[in-house]
Parts: structure tokens; sequence; C-alpha cells
């Protein structure tokens, strides 16, 4: 039985024994196996043999003073084989004790744990790595917040100089437009990131709950998920401060152009709001202006679609944009399907400091500031009316060339 008992052991496990100074006198096969040294080459020679470069020499001088005071050590230890290829062992030395209690022999018995070793390595290395992806996110931000005070001052002295030029009341309209557009973008910026900041939470969680099941597939995937998600972060983050960025001079440029930005400042809020929208037409029209000026007109506009489905709580959501043109104009409309405009309010929506909002919600500055934009610095016009399922707002901007095109009439009638 007791021969039995020695076979189970050795045919699971890798074992040697050396006499007292360290000399081989065993090897079993699953030594020979993982060493790559026959049992010939073994036996006779220092058990060194298979230890790695790489050990620091107080790891072996450990070895010998523990097992020299007639002590069991056990450790992982990093071994070289004889191709030069490395693994690694958990390892326990015990020493044979004669009838004397002096030391006959040491018995060495280990087992393969070179993928668990390895496995951990790259686990860590992925760790750093993932570290090193937060700390440049966190320079990013933080140069991107630099930035952006730096285009805060910027947009400041635009105000001033803007206001010198109109009276008292004008100049007032215009500095709290601009304030309020920028804290609607921060809320903006702050609900864009809450959900991938959510996602990148629990990716990090099922990384260790991978690693614990040693799933390499698992953890590559998860890792690329976090980075991707990284990187969406950072773009909104661009996204947001191109909308920001001093732009006066005059140009021509797509509808569309404006028309996306402003889609891509407000999509995560429509989309939260369950709202579809729909762009319809010929949206690569060019007029000639300040591309931001527009964007901003197309954001309020939608963030009031956005608000006023709040109270609207039957039939589908969706936010339609038609692009056409008439004899000289771009003619764009903006309608949903929130209910329209109250009777009492449809006469004064443009008037400054009138809203349908709550004071929290609205300074009534919006469709106000909306119409001055579109009059000054795109010579056009803007106009509301209700149609049969929600408000409808119709933009004319002169076109930047003379093309044929059907009426106004048509493009109001095909847009109800």
């Amino acid at each position: 039985m007791l021969q039995q008992y020695v076979e189970a052991v050795e045919s699971s496990n890798i074992v040697s024994r050396t006499d007292i100074n360290g000399i081989i006198t065993f090897a079993n096969d699953e030594f020979c196996k993982i060493s790559g040294y026959s049992r010939e080459e073994l036996i006779g020679k220092n058990h060194n043999i298979v230890r790695h470069p790489d050990v620091p020499a107080e790891n072996f001088r450990r070895l010998w003073e523990t097992i020299l005071a007639k002590k069991t050590y056990k450790a992982t230890v990093k071994n070289r084989a004889k191709d030069g290829s490395t693994f690694y062992v958990n390892t326990t030395v015990v020493p044979i004790l004669d009838e004397t209690g002096a030391i006959k022999e040491f018995v060495a018995i280990r087992y393969d744990v070179t993928r668990e070793v390895e496995l951990r390595m790259k686990l860590e290395q992925k760790e750093r790595e993932l570290e090193l992806l937060n700390r440049s996110l966190e320079e990013r931000v933080r140069k991107q917040t630099r930035q952006l005070q730096e285009l805060n001052r910027s947009l400041e002295e635009r105000v001033r100089q803007e206001i010198a030029k109109n009276e008292e009341k004008q100049r007032m309209l215009l500095w709290q437009s601009r304030f309020a557009s920028l804290g609607q973008m921060m809320a903006n910026i702050a609900h864009q990131w809450r959900q991938p900041l959510t996602e990148l939470n629990l990716s990090l969680f099922s990384l260790k709950e991978a690693c614990s099941r040693n799933n390499v597939e698992e953890l590559d995937l998860l890792y690329r998920q976090s980075r991707h998600i990284i990187r969406s972060m950072s773009e909104t983050l661009d996204s947001f401060m191109d909308f920001f960025k001093p732009n006066r001079s005059s140009i021509t440029f797509p509808v569309e152009e404006s028309l996306e930005d402003a889609l891509a400042l407000i999509r995560k809020a429509l989309e939260k709001a369950a709202i579809e929208v729909r762009i319809e037409g010929e949206t690569d029209l060019p007029i000639s202006g300040i591309p931001n000026e527009l964007t901003q007109v197309f954001v309020n506009l939608f963030q009031n679609a956005r608000d006023a489905f709040e109270n609207e709580t039957e039939g589908m959501r969706w936010l339609r944009i038609h692009v056409s043109r008439d004899e000289e104009n771009a003619v764009i409309v903006v309608e949903d399907s929130a209910g329209g405009i109250p009777a009492e309010a449809r006469e004064r929506i443009f008037e400054p400091y009138f809203t349908t909002k709550h004071s929290s919600q609205g300074t009534g500055l919006g469709l106000f500031m909306s119409r001055m934009i579109i009059q000054k610095s795109f010579h056009g016009s803007l106009e509301a009316v209700n149609s049969l399922k929600g408000a409808l707002f119709v933009i004319k901007i002169p076109l930047s060339e003379t093309h044929p095109s059907p009426s106004l009439s048509q493009v109001q009638e095909g847009a109800r």
C-alpha cells in the first residue's frame, strides 16, 4: 500500500530527491517531462541545473536556511528547462531525517503552475495599460477643461464686443443667452458621460470576474471594450469643445453641417426621451453665415421639442426636419408631434423672457435669441405655427446660389 501511495504521488506531481549537498539522486517522469532533461542527465547533477538566472540569490539562501533548519520550505519557483523555456512550479521541499534526527536527504514535490502565473502576469500588464489609459484620460480632461475655460473667456470678450453696439437691454439678453447655452451644454456633457461611466464600471467588474475564471479570451474582449468606451467619452468631449470654438467668419456651408452638429450634441437626450428623429429633403443646400450659431438655433428648437414631450404621454414621439428650397431661400421645417403651442402663448413665444416652462427650466431667451441669430447673422426669418400633430417652425435663409425650386406653400404643405 505504501508503494501504491508513492506511485500515486509520483504520477500526479513533479518529484525529485537530493542529498544534503543538493545533488539529485532521484527524478520522476514528470520532472523529466517539464525540465526537458532525461533521467540520466539529471542524476548526479546539482539541482540548480534548472535554476533560472532571473531568480535572485537571496531566494536560494532563504531556501537553504529553511531546510537546513529541518523545516519545510514552500514557494512558487521560476525555473528554466533544457531548451531555455521558462516554467513555474509550486514547490514544497521537505528534509528527511534519520533515526538520530540528522538530515539524510531532501524531497521536493512540485506541481506546474506556469499557465496560472502567465495569466496573472498578462492581467497585471493589462491593468497597468488600463491605468495608463485612465491617467491619459484624466490629463486630456484637464487639458480640455483648460481650453474650455480659455474659450469661455474668449466667449465673454466676444459678448462684450457685441453688446457695445446695441442698447442695454439687447446687450444683457445676448450675455444671458450665451451663458444659458453654456449651462445647457455642460448638462448635456454630464448626461452623455453618465451611461459610458456606468458601462466602464461594469466592464471593470466583469474583468475581475473573468480573471478569477482564468478566461483569457474574455479578458481581451473586456479590455478592448473598456478602451472603446474611454475613446468614445474622449470623442464626446471633443464634439462639445468644437461647439464652443470661436468662429466669427461668415462662410458658405451646407445646412446638414450645423444640423448634424446639433444632433450630435443632443441626440442622447432625444433617445432617452424615446423621440424618433426623421431627416428629409435636400440637406446639402449651401447657405452663408456662422455654422456654430445655426447649430445653436437647432439645439434650442430640438431642446424645446424634447421638453414639450414631457407633458405628452399619448401617441408616437417624433421630431421631423425637412429641408428644401424656394426661389431664393433654403427652407428648414422643424416639426414635432408633441401637441403644439398653446393658443395663449402662440403670439408671444418670440418675446424675450417669455416662457411656458417653469422658471427653473428656462429663461425665455431661447426662441428670442434664435430669431435674432437667423435675422442678424443669416438675414433670414424664423416663424412658428401649429401643424396637425404639434409645433412647426419654419426657418428661411437665403441660398448662397440661386436654384429653381418648389414654392414655400408646397414645402409647408409637405411638412404638415
